[in-house]
């Protein structure tokens, strides 16, 4: 069966149930009222016949139906009942609207009106069955000498039960004709609004559409008109971080960062690189419409840290290579020097030759001299001196650096890839500040208390009064790299700073230096052994 009949038919039984249970009860209470309204006529004419002195008094003579007789009738047809009957003790009439009857005993039982009750009830009679009444005439001795009956046809009360009932089912018939008609409509309608789908097509849909979110890699959040939570699934809820069991109904404030919420209420809707928590993100946020009617927004999150980190990953292969290749040319040109001075035969002052240049490596001496025994550390140092060099920029390490190498656990490895982030966003960040000639000085101590990292460089400096806003996401006084569609600026230090704040410390830059910049990364840990001041091993990638 359709759903269009389905519903048609559910309200149909609903509103024919509630109508025609209401014309019941509507048409009993009006059979209710019509007798409670003739019983308490028959009541009153009853007593005011019974007493009447002429009536009482009627009772003790020769032949009482000559009183009496005129009197009921006059009664009975002033209060529009069937009959008003006097009888004596002994249940012999005294009147009634056919005078044959009179002087003869009536066909039903006085017995309860004599006992000095009322009574109310249907009874057949000879004029048929009746409503009636009986109610006892007492003189005034307060002795019970005779009953008055007064009733009214059945059948009179089902006429005028029926005259006022009429009204009642012509308005019952309405109300269930507009009925059925509203619930073909609303079924119609329902049909409409779901596009004419049904239900076995909806569940096919729904799971479909829970599948196809829930499975895919990249995360999906709905908004509606209001600002609302309205769908996500869990790809994400991970890229927000978001640990409630139930974020649909949230507001926007509540599960997305400033820069997000200015991308939902701006139009911009070209995809761009938002840092959100630690997480680099590719956001695409667009407007949802139907029928030129705004539904809201939707955000297509794309988690692109690991691609940052593998890009960050190539440019220090290709400046690896790059000084590789430069120190292969240099090589070259010694091992020259040194083949010229073996056919000459000037073998000693070969061997002066290269006494003079030592190892000569660039790579083997760059963190020479300093306490940093973490292997992975020592090379980004190298790598990113090398790359400087190309810039005519010098990098050194302080020679009171100290750091024992991070392994044996997880919490020293994800504090070595931290610190691999960290440094390696601060010395990019430094280059790309200062110009040629300019100077870097990295040092990193590991003490007791914390790991402390200061970059100091002789560039431009940061002005004071910007020192917390270069924290701030998407802030960058450097133009986007020519070429790219998508601005990675205002990231780095951002980023540097929320990992260390997740550690518990704080990156800030120093105030009052002269020149240039001096930016201090701080990571409380618990006491640690601190490797002694002894040269690094050569470093190979």
């Amino acid at each position: 069966m359709k759903l269009r009949t389905q519903l048609l038919l559910l309200q149909l039984a609903i509103v024919l149930f509630a109508v025609i249970g209401t014309g019941i009860m509507a048409s009993w209470l009006q059979e209710q009222q019509l007798r409670d309204s003739y019983r308490d006529r028959m009541i009153a004419v009853a007593q005011s016949v019974a007493t009447l002195p002429a009536i009482i008094g009627a009772l003790d003579d020769h032949s009482p139906s000559t009183t009496i007789q005129p009197i009921a009738e006059v009664v009975r047809e002033a209060s529009d009942v069937t009959y008003v009957v006097v009888t004596d003790d002994t249940g012999i009439r005294y009147s009634h609207p056919n005078p044959e009857r009179i002087g003869k005993p009536v066909s039903t039982d006085p017995s309860i009106a004599l006992a000095g009750d009322i009574y109310v009830g249907t009874q057949t009679g000879t004029l048929g069955e009746s409503w009636r009444v009986k109610v006892p005439i007492v003189n005034d001795d307060d002795v019970v000498v005779g009953v008055v009956s007064v009733g009214i046809l059945e059948a009179e009360l089902r006429s005028d039960y029926f005259g006022y009932a009429r009204l009642l089912f012509l308005t019952i018939g309405i109300a269930a004709t507009i009925g059925v008609v509203g619930a073909a409509w609303i079924s119609s309608l329902i049909r409409r609004r779901i596009y004419g789908l049904e239900p076995d097509e909806i569940v096919g849909l729904l799971e479909a559409r829970e599948a196809m979110l829930h499975g895919i890699r990249e995360g999906v959040v709905a908004f509606d008109e209001r600002g609302r939570v309205a769908l996500i699934n869990d790809a994400g809820e991970q890229l927000l971080d978001l640990t409630d069991a139930d974020n649909i109904g949230r507001p926007a404030e509540e599960v997305l960062n400033a820069e997000l919420i200015r991308m939902l209420d701006g139009d911009n809707s070209q995809p761009r690189l938002v840092l959100c928590g630690e997480r680099v993100l590719l956001v695409h946020c667009d407007k949802a419409q139907i029928d030129e009617r705004s539904l809201g927004a939707v955000f297509i999150l794309r988690d692109n840290t690991e691609l940052h980190a593998l890009m960050r990953d190539l440019d220090g292969a290709n400046s690896f290579a790059d000084v590789l290749r430069s120190q292969a040319h240099g090589f070259a040109n010694k091992l020259h020097v040194i083949s010229g001075l073996l056919e000459l035969g000037y073998s000693a002052e070969a061997v002066a030759f290269i006494e003079r240049v030592g190892d000569g490596g660039t790579l083997s001496s760059a963190a020479a001299g300093t306490g940093i025994r973490d292997l992975e550390i020592a090379a980004l140092l190298l790598v990113k001196q090398s790359r400087a060099l190309e810039h005519g920029i010098a990098v050194s390490v302080d020679e009171k650096s100290l750091l024992a190498p991070l392994t044996g656990d997880a919490e020293a490895e994800l504090l070595r890839d931290d610190l691999l982030t960290v440094i390696g966003n601060l010395v990019d960040n430094a280059i790309e500040a200062c110009g040629s000639g300019a100077s870097i000085r990295i040092t990193i101590i590991e003490s007791a208390a914390e790991l402390l990292v200061r970059i100091i460089d002789t560039g431009p400096g940061v002005a004071s009064e910007l020192h917390e806003t270069v924290f701030t996401p998407g802030y960058s006084s450097k133009a986007p790299p020519h070429g790219r569609q998508l601005a990675t600026r205002g990231i780095g230090l951002t980023l540097v700073r929320r990992i260390a704040r997740r550690h518990g410390g704080d990156a800030q830059f120093v105030a009052g230096v002269a020149s240039g910049a001096e930016v201090i990364v701080q990571f409380p840990r618990s006491p640690s052994p601190v490797p002694e001041k002894t040269n690094s091993p050569k470093m190979r990638r």
